[in-house]
C-alpha cells in the first residue's frame, strides 16, 4: 500500500516511484491509497493495480461528519488486507501521512521521520539531502531492499479524454491550430515567482513575432490577498488591457487547462504543480524560480523529464533578462514537430 495525501503534483512526482516498484516487484499487488482530490492523477496507471479513495474530513474548516464515518469504515477494511507494505509516501516526514499509515495496518510500515521513531515504525528512514522530490520518495523502496535506479525516471501521466475534448473544441472556436501556440502560466503563491504584466506582455510579442506563435494565457482567478488561495487577477488584468492579438486568455479549471497545455507547443510555468503536468506533455515545459532562500529549491521540484527545462531567478522573476528566457525556450520551439502525439503519456 503506497499512502499519498498530497496534492495533485505531488501525486504525479509519485509516478517514478510506482514504475520501478512495478519494475522490481512485477508480481506485487501496488495499491494506492489517495483522496478524492488526488486520486484521478493515477488513472490509467499501469504501475498500480487499485487506486483506494477517501474523502477529506475537515474542509474550509468545517467538519464533514459522512466523511469521518466513511474513513473509519475503510480503516476497518484496510486493515484486514494485512498489507506486507504500508509506505507514506512523502519526500519529507509528514505527522498526518505517518498517522493514516498507521491506521492501514500491515507487516511492515515505511516512513521519513525526524528525531526519535515511535517502536510502531518498523522501517523509519532518514530524509536523504540533496535529491529530487521524485528520487526522495524512490528512495523509500530501500527498506524493502530492491536496488535503486542510477538515474531518475520520468513521470507517467495519461490525459484524460474530457481535457483532450474541451481542448480540440476550444482551439477550433479560437481558429488555433495544436502546435500553433505556447501556453504561459502565472500559477505561484508568491509574486516574486511569477513574471509581471509587462514580462507577459513582451515575450508574447516576441512569441509571435519570432516564432508565428500565438499564446494562452492561463493564470489562477482570484485576488492576491485571498488567504486561502492567492489569486493573480491583479497581474493578469493590465496584459488582458493591452488587446494584444495574439494573446488568448484561460481562466478555468485544471483538467480544461491540461488538455490545452497538451495540445500546445511549449509551456512557461513559474514553480507549481501546473508546471509539473507541463512537464510531462508532448511540448515540455520551460520552468522558473525564484527566491530559493524562503522556497524549496530547484534541486529537489524543478520539472523532470526529456524537455524539461528550468530557469532560477537570483530575488524575482522580473530579475530575469529576456534574452536568457528566449535562448532557454529556444531548444523547446524549435526543433519541435507542429504534429501532437497521439499517445499523451510521458517517457511511454
Amino acid at each position: 500500500m503506497i499512502l499519498k495525501r498530497d496534492k495533485l503534483g505531488d501525486m504525479l512526482l509519485t509516478t517514478p516511484m510506482l514504475r520501478w516498484l512495478r519494475q522490481q516487484l512485477p508480481d506485487a499487488r501496488i495499491d494506492v491509497l489517495a483522496n478524492t482530490y488526488n486520486a484521478w492523477v493515477l488513472d490509467g496507471n499501469p504501475d498500480v493495480d487499485r487506486v483506494l479513495t477517501y474523502q477529506r474530513a475537515t474542509e474550509g474548516g468545517r467538519i464533514h461528519w459522512k466523511a469521518v464515518v466513511a474513513q473509519l469504515q475503510q480503516v476497518f477494511s484496510l486493515r484486514r488486507e494485512h498489507y506486507d507494505w504500508v509506505i507514506a509516501a512523502n519526500g519529507e516526514y509528514s505527522h498526518r501521512a505517518l498517522k493514516r499509515a498507521r491506521w492501514v495496518g500491515g507487516r511492515n510500515l515505511v516512513s521519513y521521520h525526524e528525531g526519535a521513531a515511535p517502536s510502531w515504525l518498523s522501517h523509519p528512514l532518514t530524509v536523504p539531502a540533496g535529491l529530487h522530490e521524485t528520487q526522495r520518495l524512490t528512495h523509500l523502496l530501500s527498506a524493502l531492499t530492491v536496488p535503486l535506479p542510477e538515474s531518475p525516471l520520468p513521470l507517467r501521466f495519461s490525459l484524460p479524454e474530457e481535457s483532450r475534448r474541451f481542448a480540440r473544441a476550444w482551439l477550433d472556436e479560437r481558429g488555433l491550430a495544436p502546435g500553433g501556440y505556447i501556453t504561459l502560466g502565472l500559477g505561484a503563491r508568491r509574486a516574486k515567482r511569477q513574471p509581471t504584466a509587462d514580462q507577459v506582455k513582451r515575450w508574447t510579442r516576441y512569441f509571435h513575432e519570432q516564432w508565428g506563435l500565438q499564446t494562452v494565457f492561463m493564470w489562477t482567478p482570484g485576488k492576491s490577498d485571498n488567504p486561502l488561495y492567492p489569486g493573480d487577477d491583479d497581474i493578469a488584468q493590465p496584459v488582458l488591457d493591452a488587446g494584444m492579438p495574439w494573446l488568448h486568455p484561460f481562466r478555468g479549471p485544471l483538467k480544461p487547462a491540461l488538455g490545452l497545455i497538451w495540445h500546445g507547443r511549449t509551456s512557461l510555468f513559474p514553480d507549481s504543480g501546473l508546471m509539473h503536468f507541463a512537464a510531462a506533455s508532448p511540448g515540455g515545459v520551460l520552468g522558473f524560480f525564484a527566491e530559493v532562500e524562503a522556497s524549496p529549491p530547484p534541486s529537489q521540484w524543478a520539472p523532470v523529464g526529456p524537455r524539461a527545462r528550468w530557469l532560477e531567478a537570483p530575488k524575482t522573476l522580473s530579475d530575469l533578462d529576456d534574452g536568457t528566457v528566449f535562448a532557454a525556450l529556444t531548444s523547446l520551439v524549435e526543433p519541435h514537430t507542429d504534429e501532437i502525439p497521439p499517445l499523451c503519456t510521458s517517457g511511454a
